[in-house]
């Protein structure tokens, strides 16, 4: 990648990703065309490729630009200090919707990145997506203070539940034209507030 991109002010920067996460999101790695990926970041496209020298190493940007987001974003909250399952659950979904502001599409580019197939891609894909597939959902429930929870309650199920719930509830989220962002906090608040009515003593 020319370091130039980097020059650029973040403005512009995020101007690109975001066309970038839009229209990698919308079609296949090889139906995305670049020059509606220029034309929505305000650009033409050969200056696009004097950033990136072609569409893969733009792709390939992307992929590693959701981890770094992501990272920084989840280091800066702090969602791995918490100690109570259901304020990580709530910071992480704040986490999120932080993200989903600046950047609207990455989530969904990500999703369509983790099925993509096309062979210039597919290696590159998995090997930047592998250590997270290798991650157990249920890895956060080790330090949980179980006297806090109803008796017999299967707390390694329980937090697969919510999980999974929670992702389809974002992914569904996602699929909207026009994200309320901060009503989906607040309907997740009430989710939250029913599985601590569910759970706990």
């Amino acid at each position: 990648m020319n370091e130039k991109f980097y020059a650029l002010p973040e403005e512009k920067q995020n101007r690109i990703i975001n066309a970038g996460f839009r229209v990698f999101s919308q079609n296949s790695y090889n139906k995305s065309p670049v020059n509606e990926i220029a034309l929505e970041a305000g650009i033409s496209k050969s200056l696009l490729f004097f950033y990136f020298k072609n569409k893969k190493e733009l792709y390939i940007f992307l992929l590693k630009k959701v981890e770094e987001i992501t990272r920084k974003t989840l280091m800066e909250a702090a969602v791995n200090k918490c100690d109570d399952i259901f304020d990580m659950m709530y910071q992480g979904l704040l986490t999120k919707a932080k993200m989903m502001k600046a950047y609207p599409d990455m989530s969904n580019f990500s999703i369509k990145a983790y099925y993509e197939k096309d062979p210039d891609v597919v290696n590159e894909v998995r090997e930047i997506i592998a250590p997270y597939t290798e991650m157990k959902t249920n890895a956060s429930v080790a330090n949980i203070d179980i006297s806090k929870f109803k008796e017999g309650i299967d707390l390694r199920l329980m937090y697969q539940d919510m999980y999974l719930a929670s992702e389809g509830y974002m992914w569904r989220m996602q699929q909207m034209d026009n994200i309320d962002v901060d009503k989906m906090i607040r309907d997740y608040k009430e989710i939250i507030d029913f599985w601590k009515s569910l759970y706990l003593k």
